[in-house]
């Protein structure tokens, strides 16, 4: 088995997001996690949040490169198939500021062992959870 790297030094991951409102889901994500319009085009918003690229897409119908995907939002918010976490020095500060901000959580933060969490929803339903570790 080859250790050689798969990917050039310059490679970064971005996550796809399907949303139904371009212009509202950008607007919040500014609004309430401080990400950063790096482009816009074609009803795709193109941004930065802590460090990493979200690109914000509208539902689409297979394509040649992609013949049997079709690109839609959540189904439903109690059925998730990705999430993403952000590690957080301080959870209940972390969360105080996110709803100040307009974030709706599911729950205020709770203690699991040495981890306190708390799961919050874009407006299309995509779970974004905040983890401190103590």
């Amino acid at each position: 088995m080859s250790t050689a790297p798969v990917f050039d030094p310059q490679a970064e991951l971005s996550h796809i997001l399907v949303v139904r409102d371009p212009a509202a889901s950008r607007e919040w994500y500014e609004r309430v996690l401080g990400a950063s319009v790096y482009r816009e085009y074609a009803g795709t918003a193109v941004l930065q949040v802590l460090g990493t690229w979200l690109l914000l897409v509208i539902g689409g119908e297979p394509t040649a490169d992609k013949p049997s995907v079709t690109f839609q939002p959540p189904a439903g918010p109690d059925a998730v198939s990705h999430s993403m976490t952000i590690r957080v020095v301080d959870c209940q500060a972390t969360y105080e500021t996110l709803v100040a901000r307009g974030a709706v959580f599911l729950t205020p933060p709770v203690a699991h062992g040495r981890e306190t969490r708390a799961f919050f929803r874009d407006p299309d339903g995509h779970l974004f959870e905040i983890s401190a570790y103590r």
